[in-house]
């Protein structure tokens, strides 16, 4: 990891002004000792050979970079590329800090590792490592995302995951996090917190970031190979943030490299339907950490919309606020129809059906890249793939 990553987040979980753990004081003690084991965990050399193991023999890492040249074509300008985590195992980045996660509780002796989901992704990763780890797990989902998610809920179901309605407030995954965090508390000294994104009290926007930032390192060494040269631009979708944060990570130390993370406009920044958080919040403190949020004048989150579920949420990942006050990343938004073309445009000229989440960075990718020179590159995360987002789309768009 780079001098940069290092650095982040200091002794008490901050990135700059953000993280932290805005908890009550018993529960800092428990975040502490859960710090205290992956510090010392994830330095052993049986914990890193089996993750090593898992990430290729299993997840299928590393992931190919795959120059989408009919894209490319059709956009004019820069040449698109793009780091190919919707082939991983479960398809999606989620893998990726899952398996670690799993291992993590596994080592530490725990018996449930709890987490909630949106688009149901980090649900189906975290069900299928706890299977192969041979823990209990449970998921907890809102129900609007459990209707508009279907194919993701019936594969945690076979996966042998119980999975637990949320009913109240937006139904979606704010409230999701609320429910999960909720029954994680009832018993933490025997479950993991398994949290699906760089979000929460430290030390959990460490740890994801850690685990995704195979991401970055792979590509970079891949882009090299492939290039001669690192990509001028990379692209990635927040929602929370990891998938993002997975891909920059290791190119911080990078000057040249121009790193945009896409936010879902939803309806339009002009209406009360987005989620863009890092584009239009304030300072504050949402499920025990400080970050930029969507908030109304008492403090308290707003109702967040995206088209995808994975990006609903109206908070962001600590790491992700600083990156944007020190201007090292800029984060742009895509609405709900730049995000649908881009998912049509991509299935049809390169035949890669993306999940809703990343098409949204594929969007942008294409937004700018008309305006760049043809030797110029862009490296954009294809967070996922769209299988669960395909039925959605087709009747959305009457296909």
């Amino acid at each position: 990891m780079n001098n940069s990553s290092k650095e982040m987040p200091d002794d008490k979980g901050y990135f700059g002004e953000y993280g932290g753990q805005i908890i009550p004081p018993p529960l800092i003690d428990i975040m502490n000792d859960i710090d205290t084991a992956y510090k010392e965990i994830i330095q052993t050399k049986e914990f890193q050979d089996e993750l090593q193991q898992l990430n290729a023999d299993y997840v299928g890492r590393p992931s190919p970079i795959y120059f989408a040249k009919r894209l490319s074509s059709e956009v004019g300008g820069a040449r698109i590329f793009l780091k190919r985590e919707d082939l991983n195992h479960t398809g999606a980045h989620k893998i990726n800090h899952c398996i670690g996660e799993a291992l993590l509780a596994k080592y530490m002796g725990k018996t449930k590792v709890l987490a909630e989901t949106g688009a149901g992704q980090h649900g189906v990763a975290l069900a299928t490592a706890c299977a192969l780890v041979g823990l209990d797990c449970e998921i907890h989902m809102g129900e609007i995302d459990i209707k508009k998610e279907h194919p993701n809920v019936t594969k945690m179901k076979i996966l042998g995951c119980k999975i637990i309605s949320v009913t109240r407030g937006t139904k979606t995954l704010k409230d999701a996090v609320d429910s999960a965090f909720e029954e994680y508390l009832k018993d933490p000294v025997n479950f993991f917190y398994a949290i699906g994104s760089v979000v929460g009290p430290h030390p959990f926007p460490k740890i994801v970031r850690d685990f995704q930032s195979i991401v970055g390192r792979e590509a970079r060494e891949q882009f090299l190979a492939k290039e001669n040269k690192l990509p001028d631009t990379l692209i990635a979708c927040v929602g929370g943030g990891c998938n993002a944060i997975g891909l920059f990570t290791a190119f911080l130390d990078d000057a040249s490299v121009k790193m945009i993370g896409v936010e879902p406009a939803g309806k339009g920044l002009d209406t009360n339907d987005h989620a863009a958080t890092l584009t239009l919040g304030t300072k504050g403190t949402i499920h025990g950490f400080e970050c930029y949020t969507l908030q109304d004048n008492e403090g308290n989150p707003l109702p967040v919309y995206s088209i995808a579920s994975g990006l609903d949420y109206p908070g962001v990942g600590p790491q992700h606020c600083h990156l944007k006050d020190i201007k090292r990343v800029s984060y742009e938004a895509i609405d709900d129809k730049e995000c649908l073309d881009a998912f049509m445009k991509l299935s049809r000229l390169e035949g890669i059906i993306p999940a809703l989440e990343s098409a949204h960075a594929v969007a942008y990718a294409m937004k700018i890249a008309k305006d760049m020179s043809g030797d110029q590159t862009i490296l954009v995360n294809l967070s996922g793939r769209g299988d669960k987002d395909a039925d959605f789309v087709a009747d959305y768009l009457g296909l």
